[in-house]
């Protein structure tokens, strides 16, 4: 399984529209500014047929150190989390040959 890169992702798109990279960065960037802005204001955001993120908050809990067996208390945080959308799904869900075949 490959990682990709932001500076990847953008050389992609760059090299796919034949626009700048300077110009591709500044726009993902933007763009990703924008969705951490809406989900730190608790905001739902929806990408219809990609996907759903929205912000959950787990409750706190008492916990335990596994090395020293201390109970440690684990403070209330906020998380993302992320819904795929159907055609992320049907394209998760199809064989991997198939998905070789569209890129």
């Amino acid at each position: 399984m490959a990682t990709i890169t932001k500076k990847e992702l953008i050389d992609r798109i760059a090299e796919r529209t034949q626009a700048k990279r300077v110009t591709v960065k500044s726009i993902v960037q933007a763009f990703l500014d924008e969705i951490i802005g809406e989900l730190c204001q608790n905001n739902r955001l929806e990408f219809r047929d990609f996907g759903v993120f929205e912000t959950r908050t787990r409750a706190s809990r008492v916990a335990q150190n596994p090395k020293t067996l201390e109970r440690v208390e684990v403070p209330a945080k906020r998380t993302v989390k992320f819904k795929m959308g159907r055609l992320m799904r049907e394209n998760l869900s199809s064989p991997v040959s198939k998905q070789a075949e569209t890129k």
